[in-house]
């Protein structure tokens, strides 16, 4: 049996080593969700540098039906996101991110809303401040609770919290830097999105917890 090549609408969210010199990554695709696919070369190879965490751009696979495995051809980088990695805070919130998109097994099947929603709020992490990044995390996690099918209908916050959940509703992430959130407020929204998706997932993701 032959196998084929395909083109993805691609974010990367995870890479590690695999054999001697190539990485094993894991993407989030518009087309089928997450997938897995082994990147060749060694550390100086142009393709291993473009498929880096975080990155989004196209992607390129080829798919071995015999041994049912995905290699990466290549990879067009349209968003390279520098920012974060030049802020720690940053980087954990965009690692917490990763980790919830890989427990919630992409979406759930909402595959292309899960991309733009991952891919909005990297862009607006990506030259966030410390306290934004924290508002961030909470702001995705309340987005992709509503991507599975588990916001509930009535919760029991205070209502500054409650305000700040319905203006994230209704608004892209970068524009909730115009908007105050008091820490107590914060920590409410906080437990509750952190609450409804470890009982989705059956654990509590330690990175959400980075600080």
């Amino acid at each position: 049996m032959a196998g084929r090549s395909f083109t993805y609408s691609a974010l990367v969210l995870r890479s590690r080593p695999s054999g001697e010199s190539n990485r094993e990554a894991w993407f989030l695709t518009a087309e089928e969700g997450i997938l897995r696919a082994v990147v060749f070369g060694g550390p100086k190879s142009r393709l291993r540098s473009h498929v880096a965490p975080f990155h989004r751009g196209k992607l390129y696979v080829y798919y071995d039906p015999v041994r049912d495995s995905r290699k990466v051809n290549d990879f067009d980088v349209q968003s390279w996101r520098p920012g974060l990695r030049e802020l720690y805070e940053r980087s954990a919130v965009a690692n917490a991110i990763a980790e919830t998109i890989l427990a919630g097994h992409g979406g759930g099947g909402n595959w292309n809303d899960a991309l733009r929603l991952a891919d909005e709020t990297l862009e607006a992490l990506d030259n966030a401040d410390e306290n934004f990044c924290a508002r961030l995390l909470v702001y995705f996690l309340w987005q992709w609770i509503d991507l599975l099918g588990l916001r509930p209908e009535t919760i029991t916050l205070n209502p500054g919290a409650r305000l700040w959940l319905a203006q994230s509703e209704q608004l892209p992430a970068a524009q909730l830097s115009r908007y105050t959130l008091d820490t107590k407020s914060f920590r409410e929204a906080k437990t509750l999105v952190t609450t409804i998706l470890s009982e989705a997932f059956g654990r509590r993701l330690t990175s959400w917890d980075y600080s």
